[in-house]
């Protein structure tokens, strides 16, 4: 009888470790998924912020007298490659004082003050190409920017 209680006793023993071992391998499974996403994460909201800050420098560049018109998007994929992992897009639209061109994506256009001029409202967006993490990633940023 002792030996067959000690038989019982040694596969529960095996049941328990392969259990604990399994649980450990899930949670570090897991853990580096989360880890991944995290770290995309927190690459697309400093992208976001790069690429207002890259649409600033453009509208900075451009003349919109001299050409009579404005930059209404500005879009990139990062990295600069054949395999992007982030597509981004920023959507501009402008406040004036009635002195915009035509083309210009307005939202208002009959400011009273000369300060407020050609004021942009900025909608940045970062989304995952691939999918490189577990859940897609999109960020949305929007910003009211004076150039």
């Amino acid at each position: 009888m002792r030996n067959g209680f000690s038989l019982i006793t040694a596969i529960l023993f095996i049941v328990l470790v392969a259990t604990l071992g399994a649980m450990a391998l899930s949670f570090s499974t897991q853990g580096t998924k989360q880890t991944a996403d995290i770290y995309l994460q927190s690459q697309a909201e400093l992208l976001s912020r790069s690429a207002a800050e890259m649409a600033l420098l453009a509208i900075s560049a451009h003349d919109i007298v001299a050409e009579n018109k404005c930059i209404n998007e500005v879009k990139f994929s990062y990295p600069n490659n054949a395999d992007p992992i982030f597509d981004v897009s920023v959507e501009l639209q402008y406040f004036g004082t009635n002195t915009l061109p035509a083309n210009c994506d307005t939202i208002y256009n009959d400011l009273q003050t000369d300060a407020s001029d050609k004021t942009v409202l900025m909608d940045v967006y970062v989304k995952t190409v691939a999918n490189i993490a577990t859940e897609p990633i999109s960020i949305h940023r929007r910003t009211l920017q004076k150039p």
